[in-house]
């Protein structure tokens, strides 16, 4: 079975947002390999700061389906989307790989070009997966991260009970 890693990422209702999220993959996927919660700026649009994490799991479910089920979880979780891509969320889930499958899979481009530009991706993906290496290019997450331009991008580890009601 593939191994999947999704980004997981709140700015509004954060930590109930990032529980349920959890919680709903949890349900559906079973056991989570979870980095640690980080807090970061907005990026893109001036708003809250955003918690972040990384889950992995096993599934043979296909990638649409599991977008479908991520969109599912998002909007079940009070998301609402509109026009602007860059704005305030409750929840944002993306699947950034499946497996070492790379190209345009059910319509979604993998593995997602966020794990390159974004610290509050790359830095949890790096923390639990260091030695895995970054499909298109196989340089491992450790050494993408570690040539990371890190200050333009501060991220900050944040206590936080993944079990707290």
């Amino acid at each position: 079975m593939p191994w999947v890693w999704v980004s997981i990422g709140s700015n509004q209702e954060r930590e109930r947002s990032i529980r349920g999220a959890v919680a709903a993959l949890r349900a559906r996927y079973g056991p989570l390999e979870l980095s640690r919660v980080y807090e970061s700026e907005a990026v893109g649009f001036a708003g809250l700061p955003f918690l972040n994490l990384v889950a992995g799991f096993a599934t043979d479910e296909p990638v649409g389906r599991i977008n479908a089920t991520l969109r599912a979880i998002e909007d079940a979780l009070g998301r609402v989307r509109g026009p602007e891509k860059f704005a305030p969320r409750t929840l944002d889930l993306d699947l950034l790989t499946y497996g070492d499958r790379t190209g345009t899979i059910d319509g979604y481009r993998l593995p997602r070009d966020e794990i390159r530009r974004y610290a509050f991706v790359l830095g949890p993906l790096a923390q639990l997966a260091p030695d895995e290496r970054y499909p298109p290019t196989g340089a491992t997450y450790r050494e993408l991260w570690e040539a990371f331009d890190r200050p333009t991008q501060p991220i900050h580890p944040v206590p936080f009970d993944f079990d707290r009601d």
